[in-house]
């Protein structure tokens, strides 16, 4: 089976490379030479995903799926959200977000936050979706190198390590992306 990957995040695809079984073949943006920036302008997580999905469906004609996540703060009410890529400005930069964030919360004793993924899948000229949230906090520092975006500053409930300081294969048995995409991957088998 092979079915297109709706992003142009080299790290997430990579992510989700290491989680797919090797019978599935993710194809990329750039291998149906897709190069323009994908429209994210819904107001949730949910509607940003299955945008994707479908402009890549109606523009490209490949089944595909498409995700998009968010990093929802308790203290924030649910604040970065839809916005987290985009948290300090359009120039998307990680640290810009993470330093903001923390300024945000430097007062804040509530420090419980979550990881949410949408995964929206057109198949078959059907529309699936599948959800995974991973529960922790933000720390008061960044710790770690490894992974992308918040990663730093998110330490995931029951664990003594941020994101950034885990093994990828931790990171994606417990987090969110890996809990949506093993959703997606049943489906697929099914």
């Amino acid at each position: 089976m092979k079915i297109v990957f709706a992003t142009n995040n080299l790290n997430k695809l990579k992510e989700v490379q290491a989680l797919i079984p090797n019978h599935i073949k993710l194809i990329s943006l750039k291998e149906i030479e897709c190069f323009e920036d994908i429209p994210e302008t819904q107001n949730t997580i949910e509607g940003n995903a299955i945008q994707k999905a479908t402009y890549i469906k109606e523009n490209y004609g490949y089944d595909c799926f498409a995700d998009d996540t968010g990093l929802e703060v308790e203290a924030l009410n649910g604040e970065p959200g839809v916005f987290s890529a985009r948290y300090a400005g359009e120039q998307r930069n990680a640290n810009d977000n993470m330093n903001k964030l923390l300024d945000a919360l430097k007062d804040d004793s509530n420090r419980n936050a979550q990881f949410k993924t949408v995964i929206a899948l057109n198949l078959n000229n059907q529309q699936h979706s599948f959800t995974g949230i991973c529960k922790g906090e933000i720390t008061k520092t960044k710790q770690g190198r490894q992974g992308f975006g918040y990663d730093p500053i998110f330490k995931p409930h029951g664990h003594e390590k941020t994101f950034a300081e885990m093994d990828l294969s931790i990171k994606n048995n417990i987090g969110h992306r890996g809990k949506a995409i093993s959703q997606l991957v049943a489906f697929l088998n099914s």
